[in-house]
């Protein structure tokens, strides 16, 4: 007679997905937690620091939450992925929720972007942050921080459609197959990886390497910088200049 080996964890799925059982539930919040911390931590490094990460933490807890009401353990389809979508997607709709960005550092992005025109016509487009940071009197640093914070804020306020899009109230007119992709679609998507991948090229050895391990290898800044051998705030930092060079290049790209 062979005997067919279960596993805890699908044990407590069992007894969750049936009886919506209380301890069943405890028991795959704790296993799935390290699930909210990481999407928290990725998260935050583009948001400024009056945000708390408790709060964020709150909104990963909720779609956590929402994960594990609505996941089908039958399907056999992978929960880490499924909930990963869940958190993420809470923490973000949680984030557009709230004007999250200090007025003060909104004020000081429009500055900067003045600065940035009137010497892209001053010198004939090439201008450097050491330019930007002279010419607005702000430290080099705190441009790349105050610029990529606004970059983010700006991706958060375009309306993106809802989690369930079968659970969309009012009627829908529009059919199509989510996984047809359109001739003009794939060109300019092609189009943009290429010029994209030459941006990238375009980077330091130290920018490439950060972006590659946080953004391909999905490392934390604290575990690039032991690969790396450098502090998670030079890591940080190394990160915001690549993003906001990749940044502005995308902007003249698009215009």
């Amino acid at each position: 007679m062979v005997e067919t080996y279960v596993s805890d964890e699908e044990i407590y799925w069992k007894k969750w997905t049936q009886n919506r059982d209380t301890d069943a539930c405890n028991f795959l919040v704790k296993k799935y937690m390290p699930l909210v911390s990481y999407h928290v931590q990725r998260i935050s490094i583009g948001l400024p620091k009056n945000v708390a990460r408790d709060e964020l933490q709150s909104l990963g807890m909720f779609g956590l939450y929402d994960a594990l009401e609505k996941f089908d353990w039958s399907r056999e389809l992978k929960f880490d992925t499924y909930a990963s979508f869940r958190i993420r997607g809470a923490i973000i709709d949680g984030l557009r929720k709230e004007d999250w960005l200090p007025r003060g550092t909104r004020e000081k992005a429009k500055k900067i972007e003045t600065a940035i025109n009137i010497l892209e016509q001053r010198n004939g487009g090439k201008i450097t942050v050491s330019d930007i940071a002279k010419e607005v009197k702000i430290p080099e640093e705190e441009i790349y921080t105050i610029m990529n914070e606004q970059f983010f804020a700006n991706i958060l306020s375009i309306d993106e459609q809802p989690l369930d899009t079968d659970e969309r109230d009012g009627p829908s007119f529009v059919l199509r197959d989510s996984h047809a992709v359109l001739p003009e679609e794939s060109l300019i998507k092609n189009e943009l990886l290429e010029e994209l991948s030459e941006m990238i090229s375009d980077l330091s050895e130290k920018e490439q390497l950060v972006i590659s391990l946080f953004y391909n290898e999905e490392l934390t800044l604290t575990e690039i910088g032991q690969v790396m051998n450098l502090s998670t705030s030079r890591i940080s930092q190394i990160h915001s200049k690549a993003l906001f060079k990749l940044r502005n290049s995308l902007e003249k790209l698009i215009k």
